[in-house]
């Protein structure tokens, strides 16, 4: 078989962060999103992976090369523009060829792996097998109709959701699905959708599955989802400490401090992660918080939040959290007068003050 990761979509729902990176290279746990993708793949047997890419394809394609690094082969197709997802199927057709192929949007995590739901697909063969879990707000998904584990008919964001169950970024398909695709018409976002074509598999008597998870899965495209799979990660992290840590400080619970972080006179409350080449000096770092590579947190407290490469944070009154903060970012508290809060943001910026 053959992995498919979709990274062209241009991550509006994470802006101003994404309007200079790839929203698949955000981490969650000190690891962009994008890396657990290929990691899933590799896990479950692929080695052979497309990489869909678009805006920010040299991003992409600087982080992660050839594939050497995650002991896969890395081949990148080139996306003029967002699309659809079945419109990314469609354009990867020669590099598919006659191989059946999983298709992993690269913004999801599914902390179950897809080892099981691979096997599952080589050995009954069906001609496409999709995934399925319940969400409170089917609304926002793609929606599928069940009559046992055969799929009847599939709504992309109904308005009227006839059930609870939504699609999980991880479709597995034969070439099946390109004849499929060359047979539906762009819907009203202009978009061939992979929930028409695997409708007209369906409806064509192509053999259809679904498997109902039971595992944890997020698609991370919104700050709150972001935060929720962080979450999740650093809570099977367990306690390793490569950096320096000085004698006044306390490291409470399972905490990861990468070599040559130095921690001084503060408390790390875990589960955390704190990068490497970060400094944390007279702070508190609560639980569920990701600090990456390079930063500066001094007289300042934070929980629950992530915080990007190469930012300072210092001397905030007040706790952050909840919170993600981009790279090369600089909170401080100012003693200019007259006292005021200044600020220079980008676009689709949000503050709570």
């Amino acid at each position: 078989m053959k992995g498919l990761i979709l990274s062209g979509g241009k991550g509006t729902r994470l802006r101003p962060i994404t309007h200079t990176s790839a929203k698949q290279l955000v981490p969650v746990a000190n690891k962009p999103i994008l890396y657990y993708c290929i990691e899933s793949l590799r896990d479950a047997g692929i080695k052979d992976i497309g990489i869909v890419v678009g805006d920010t394809k040299d991003e992409i394609k600087s982080s992660v090369g050839n594939g050497s690094n995650f002991g896969v082969d890395i081949t990148y197709i080139e996306q003029e523009a967002p699309l659809g997802i079945a419109h990314a199927v469609l354009i990867s057709r020669d590099f598919i060829g006659d191989d059946p192929f999983v298709v992993y949007l690269g913004d999801n995590l599914l902390i179950e792996g897809i080892n099981k739901f691979v096997k599952r697909f080589k050995e009954k063969k069906p001609n496409s097998q999709i995934l399925l879990v319940k969400v409170p707000n089917p609304s926002q998904f793609g929606v599928a109709e069940l009559d046992g584990e055969r799929i009847i008919r599939l709504e992309e964001k109904p308005k009227f959701p006839k059930t609870d169950l939504a699609l999980v970024g991880v479709y597995l398909f034969d070439n099946n699905v390109f004849h499929a695709v060359e047979n539906i018409k762009p819907s009203w976002r202009n978009e061939l959708e992979i929930t028409e074509a695997i409708q007209y598999l369906v409806d064509n008597q192509f053999k259809v599955e679904a498997q109902v998870i039971s595992g944890w899965w997020k698609d991370t495209g919104k700050l709150d989802d972001l935060l929720e799979a962080n979450r999740v990660v650093l809570s099977s992290f367990s306690c390793e400490i490569k950096g320096k840590v000085d004698k006044s400080s306390r490291i409470e619970g399972n905490v990861m401090i990468e070599n040559n972080a130095e921690i001084i006179n503060s408390v790390i409350r875990g589960p955390a992660i704190i990068g490497e080449r970060t400094k944390i000096e007279n702070s508190f770092i609560g639980p569920f918080t990701s600090i990456y590579n390079d930063v500066l947190i001094k007289d300042s407290e934070i929980e629950h939040s992530i915080i990007l490469e190469n930012s300072k944070i210092d001397g905030i009154g007040s706790r952050i959290e909840d919170s993600l903060i981009g790279k090369n970012v600089v909170v401080e508290k100012s003693t200019k007068l007259p006292k005021a809060f200044r600020f220079m943001l980008g676009d689709s910026s949000k503050i709570e003050i």
